[in-house]
């Protein structure tokens, strides 16, 4: 047995709201062995950050606090030790890399000062010490020109670049102990890939020990020694990584293992982790229904939308007056079409064009040049009137829930706001007894109407979303990283939910991803993007079965496979 690092025991963590008392941790039992990686892995709520934040003494009080238990570092209880040792421990020999690197870096400090204050504050560096080994910490976790580097501002940092500055300044005091707090949930997979990489290699280096904290379980397959998995605050299965994935106990456990889109099974319906709560018995999984490729008619799908040398550039401006110096070509000369009825995948990298383009198929961003026909109507020639006679057929479900939803209105005006817009139903009550009908159709309550956003999960945001979408009747839908946010089994709720609504009511979507796994389990046909182009365009299973594109194989190659490696050599 390894030596233990770390050692909660009976920790119990509580909220106080304006009613009552929340327990977010309840009585937790862990340990972190020396040098070993545990996983930490549960849904939003599950109480795995609010762990991670017990440990590093961040709990914030009030209104929460630690009510009863120990979190022993070599034997020393960090609930019960000064504000001046913890400040010490803290970023020097237990230090967390948090989940959005672009609010945990200051904004008008290059990113280089920040790593040299750690430096200087814990190592006791001067200012070119620090300078010379914040260098060589760049060069460590990847960061490319690392000389140039240290003088960027966040916002002049790719997001994985950014979350590799996090690793950084991490691991600059060289820690016993690294906590990871969901540090890709925010990156595209193949960023993702690169960053697990970085990560297992400086544990194995470093001999650190780590506490990664995910809610994908796919995530920590290759990078954790043990896995401990939290449902509700309570800790409810641990064991070591291969033991886990080969013969999970719990229901909660075997549901985030099974709802997971996998690339090589595609079952019609996806498993939730409330199917395995609620199951009376055990789900074999092996007999679940597979999906068959759905048939083209030319008479029952036509094409509903053609976009023919599609472009939208954007001005690169320079010089003291302000001049357009050249054009970035954000989509470039893209050509594709979206039968009625069925799905379209949209996927690639951050920063590919698929998000612009499916903005500028509404207008909603002006194109540069190109048509877009939708049922015979060339929308890039519509005035603003007309287009807005045609934005009752076509709407768009964004992908934040929470930034999309306005927090001062209630769920019923959020709702029915379009209706007003449109001038669909002749009075308030009329429209309110639609937007209910909507929210039960979506899986939620019809009396929540009065409810504001903020009384609702991530994924019940997702939801009010799809129904303020379907609140016109439209056609067409395009969802825009409309799942990426949510927890998978989550995912997997909104999945089913997209594939009901379209099989009800006919819908035809187009769905933007960078998840290849996600975007071929929804899709009928995928188009690849990259750089503003499509790379590769076809069937969803020919797509993964024969991928043509280099930059195909590569997105592929990125996603994670959800098996230990131990697994895999059996």
């Amino acid at each position: 047995m390894a030596e233990k690092l770390l050692e909660i025991k009976n920790l119990t963590v509580e909220f106080q709201t304006e009613d009552e008392s929340v327990k977010a941790v309840k009585s937790l039992n862990l340990s972190i062995p020396k040098g070993k990686t545990v996983g930490l892995v549960g849904e939003s709520g599950s109480g795995k950050s609010v762990t991670s934040l017990a440990i590093m003494g961040l709990i914030p009080n009030p209104p929460g606090r630690i009510s009863e238990g120990e979190i022993l570092y070599h034997g020393e209880d960090l609930t019960k030790v000064s504000n001046e040792r913890l400040r010490q421990l803290r970023g020097n020999k237990i230090a967390m890399i948090f989940q959005e690197p672009m609010t945990s870096l200051n904004p008008v400090f290059t990113t280089g000062n920040q790593i040299d204050e750690v430096l200087m504050l814990h190592q006791g560096m001067n200012k070119e010490e620090a300078r010379k080994r914040t260098i060589e910490l760049y060069e460590e976790v990847g960061i490319p020109e690392p000389k140039e580097s240290v003088n960027k501002y966040p916002h002049q940092m790719s997001g994985g670049q950014k979350q590799r500055v996090m690793i950084a300044m991490a691991m600059a005091c060289e820690p016993e102990l690294l906590i990871c707090d969901e540090p890709t949930t925010a990156l595209d997979v193949t960023i993702q890939k690169q960053v697990l990489e970085l990560m297992f290699d400086l544990q194995r280096k470093h001999g650190m020990s780590m506490l990664f904290i995910t809610h994908d379980l796919a995530v920590i397959a290759d990078i954790a020694d043990e896995v401990a998995v939290m449902f509700r605050g309570d800790l409810v299965e641990q064991n070591t990584t291969k033991a886990l994935f080969e013969n999970p106990q719990h229901p909660y456990t075997k549901g985030l293992l099974a709802c997971r889109p996998s690339l090589d099974e595609n079952p019609v319906r996806l498993l939730t982790v409330d199917d395995f709560l609620n199951a009376k018995e055990d789900i074999d999984v092996s007999s679940l229904e597979m999906k068959k490729p759905r048939a083209i008619s030319e008479t029952e799908n036509p094409v509903l939308l053609e976009i023919k040398n599609f472009n939208k550039h954007f001005p690169i401006k320079g010089g003291i007056f302000g001049r357009t110096v050249d054009w970035f070509k954000a989509v470039d000369d893209v050509s594709l079409q979206v039968r009625k009825g069925r799905t379209l995948g949209l996927v690639g990298e951050s920063g590919c064009g698929k998000t612009t383009l499916g903005r500028s198929i509404l207008r909603l961003l002006e194109p540069t040049a190109g048509e877009v026909i939708y049922d015979g109507i060339n929308v890039t020639n519509l005035n603003k009137k007309e287009m807005r006679e045609i934005r009752e057929r076509m709407q768009i479900i964004f992908q934040d829930p929470y930034s999309s939803l306005n927090p001062r209105m209630t769920i019923g005006d959020i709702i029915t706001e379009p209706m007003v817009i449109h001038g669909i139903g002749s009075t308030k009550r009329e429209r309110y007894d639609v937007a209910a009908d909507l929210l039960e159709k979506v899986g939620l309550k019809g009396d929540h109407l009065n409810r504001y956003p903020h009384e609702f999960s991530g994924g019940q945001r997702q939801r009010i979303c799809i129904a303020r979408a379907l609140s016109l009747k439209p056609e067409f839908i395009i969802c825009d990283e409309s799942v990426s946010a949510l927890d998978v089994s989550v995912q997997a709720q909104v999945l089913n939910l997209l594939q009901d609504l379209q099989d009800e009511l006919g819908l035809t979507y187009i769905f933007i991803s960078h998840d290849l796994s996600v975007v071929k389990y929804i899709s009928d046909e995928i188009g690849v993007m990259n750089k503003g182009q499509i790379v590769e365009y076809g069937p969803a299973e020919e797509v993964y079965h024969n991928p043509k594109d280099e930059y195909t194989k590569k997105l592929l190659s990125a996603i994670p496979r959800g098996v230990p490696k131990e697994l895999l050599q059996e």
